[in-house]
């Protein structure tokens, strides 16, 4: 697999996919199934915290009538940038959304299911650069693919600067997706097995597998094969990655089958599992062919419960420093899960913050100031929008 290949890209309109798919055999933590059980040797997650507790104001609307909005960014300027699936990047710049895209995409891109325009990072240098990083799905002869692009804005227009890697293993589902820099100033990515599970555990094969390349598509030497991305393997369909402040140790989320959605500690080179095991499972039925030991995750879901988590962030500042919040679609919240002190990553408590209140959160984030900022995806064809999803709210800190 040539991951490096460079396309031609063409923008254009932003195109927009209507199509909805329906549940298929291969079940997916999205699917319905909750029961409310806690995973084995986990704790339960406790009801919302009432409004005297939380440390954060009520919410207020920073955008609505979004479609779909999936990943955020914050500029050194101020302004907001984000992702909607259907194929845009927006700009929200003194609180006003601008009308005009920063980039809108047009074929080979496609948005089909889960697919489209995902993730979404800032150069560190963006102040200096302007450089602009996205995942998004693009079709080649007739097979849907991942790619990740690297832009170059200018104001608030973007152009296409240049192709970081093409031909990632992309479908209607299991698409992952989230881009993220490190605290190594390395770009991380997160692929799916768009459905092509067994190879997940293929070293030869990117499906399945976190990421890791320099920000100008280049490998870094120091990756578990220095000719390969690889960073990671045996995941199903990571959707979210974040540094722990202090530790610096890197988290992601990650979508179970049915239920047994997962957080694991993200190590170089470590196996995951999937599709040998999953959950709290030790024992797949064969040995990987990776040869390498297969990793519990920090904490599952449990057997008859799904979150489906997704975007996620560290508390930096204010009552929650520390704690990790985790955004769930099928359950309808946000995980906020407190960590044990020490150098073995342990959570002691999961609480659930803002339960069916406000749909299907697909991020959330922590702004600079300290505010925390949670996307809705009520129109991604699964969820029951209202009038005016969907939005980004804003909590600001008391």
């Amino acid at each position: 697999m040539n991951t490096m290949k460079r396309f031609a890209f063409l923008s254009g309109s932003i195109a927009m996919a209507a199509m909805l798919f329906f549940f298929t055999g291969c079940g997916r933590s999205d699917a319905p199934a909750d029961t409310r059980q806690p995973a084995p040797g986990a704790p339960a997650a406790s009801e919302p915290e009432s409004s005297d507790s939380m440390p954060y104001r009520e919410a207020e609307t920073v955008a609505d009538k979004l479609n779909v909005p999936w990943d955020l960014a914050f500029a050194p300027d101020g302004r907001l940038l984000f992702t909607e699936r259907p194929g845009a990047i927006r700009v929200i710049e003194g609180g006003k959304l601008l009308e005009e895209p920063m980039f809108a995409f047009g074929p080979p891109f496609v948005s089909r299911g889960e697919s489209g325009l995902l993730g979404l990072a800032l150069d560190p240098e963006f102040a200096k650069n302007g450089y602009v990083y996205t995942y998004h799905t693009y079709e080649s002869n007739g097979t849907m693919k991942n790619r990740v692009l690297r832009l170059r804005a200018e104001g608030n227009k973007a152009k296409l600067d240049r192709v970081l890697l093409a031909d990632l293993p992309g479908q209607q589902t299991h698409d992952g997706g989230r881009l993220r820099f490190g605290p190594d100033g390395l770009l991380y990515v997160t692929v799916g097995d768009a459905q092509q599970r067994e190879e997940s555990q293929s070293r030869s094969s990117l499906a399945g597998k976190i990421l890791r390349i320099r920000p100008d598509g280049s490998i870094p030497g120091d990756n578990p094969d220095p000719k390969s991305p690889i960073y990671s393997l045996g995941h199903r369909n990571p959707q979210g990655l974040a540094w722990q402040p202090g530790t610096g140790k890197l988290f992601s989320s990650e979508h179970g089958q049915t239920s047994k959605d997962e957080i694991n500690v993200i190590e170089k080179g470590a196996n995951y599992g999937w599709p040998l095991i999953e959950g709290d499972q030790s024992e797949p039925a064969q040995p990987p062919s990776s040869g390498t030991a297969l990793r519990k995750p920090l904490v599952h879901s449990g057997a008859n419960v799904t979150w489906a988590p997704s975007g996620m962030t560290f508390i930096s500042q204010g009552p929650w420093k520390g704690q990790l919040l985790v955004a769930g679609l099928r359950g309808m919240q946000v995980l906020k899960l407190t960590l044990a002190a020490g150098p073995e990553a342990r959570v002691d408590k999961i609480d659930a913050l803002w339960k069916d209140r406000y749909g299907r959160i697909r991020h959330v984030a922590e702004g600079p100031d300290g505010s925390l900022y949670v996307l809705t995806n009520n129109r991604d064809g699964r969820g029951s929008p209202k009038q005016n999803d969907d939005v980004i709210l804003r909590f600001k800190p008391k």
